[in-house]
């Protein structure tokens, strides 16, 4: 029997979900309720258009496993405004044998509520006043602070918040969670965070879900066109 195993092996669905209604519209959503999804180890990254339905598999990803859907982690939950779906309802997950239970959800437009939380619910440990730092600030001491074992990670967008150099530093950082055994999921429309060595990559699109490599992704296709010369896309948007 296995115990080298990651967080999360698969995940696979209950049919509660009325398919004419949404989030059961989306492909991709349909696809993992219809054939389940096995989570490789290491780095999944989902990559798509804005309501491809990256963001809605990692929200309820994370809410299946028991993380807070507002983002932190499976030891306090909080909420300002319900706005999930109802998907994680739905979705099993099949945890691996062995493997620690910690986690953590960073949802980029959510995080301030969780900054509030915190404050509102001080742990044992003095923690940084994320308030009073910029955004980009206050998301990489979540990374320095919050980053730091084998646990099951999931990030929706991260790269809203960070630099090109920062998203580097962001690699660096899964690199270390990756090797010291956890598991990571995150949508992002980053073409930096999408070139990790090693990472599985997911285009979600019509299609449903599909892997790929990072030169085939049709993002890294047009931000390369558009650096190059950004008038062949400009020229369509501007009079």
């Amino acid at each position: 029997m296995d115990f080298d195993q990651p967080p999360v092996v698969s995940i696979s669905a209950e049919d509660r979900l009325d398919p004419g209604e949404w989030p059961m519209t989306i492909p991709a959503v349909a696809q993992v309720v219809r054939d389940g999804l096995e989570l490789a180890k290491g780095v999944t990254f989902l990559v798509g258009e804005n309501g491809s339905g990256k963001s809605t598999l990692v929200e309820a990803v994370a809410v299946a496993y028991g993380l807070s859907p507002e983002g932190g982690t499976n030891q306090g939950h909080h909420t300002t405004r319900e706005s999930e779906s109802p998907l994680h309802r739905a979705l099993r997950i099949q945890r691996g044998l062995g493997a620690g239970r910690w986690g953590f959800f960073l949802r980029a437009e959510t995080m301030h509520g969780w900054y509030s939380f915190l404050e509102d619910n001080p742990g044992s440990r003095p923690e940084p006043v994320f308030h009073e730092m910029s955004h980009g600030e206050s998301f990489l001491e979540v990374l320095r602070t919050r980053f730091d074992s084998p646990g099951f990670y999931c990030l929706d967008e991260p790269e809203a918040a960070l630099s090109f150099s920062s998203s580097l530093g962001l690699i660096s950082v899964l690199d270390r969670v990756v090797s010291a055994g956890g598991q990571v999921l995150c949508a992002t429309h980053s073409p930096v965070l999408a070139a990790m060595p090693g990472a599985t990559i997911l285009e979600v699109g019509d299609w449903g879900l599909r892997r790929t490599t990072w030169e085939e992704l049709e993002l890294v296709q047009h931000w390369r066109r558009y650096l190059d010369d950004p008038r062949r896309y400009l020229r369509h948007v501007l009079d």
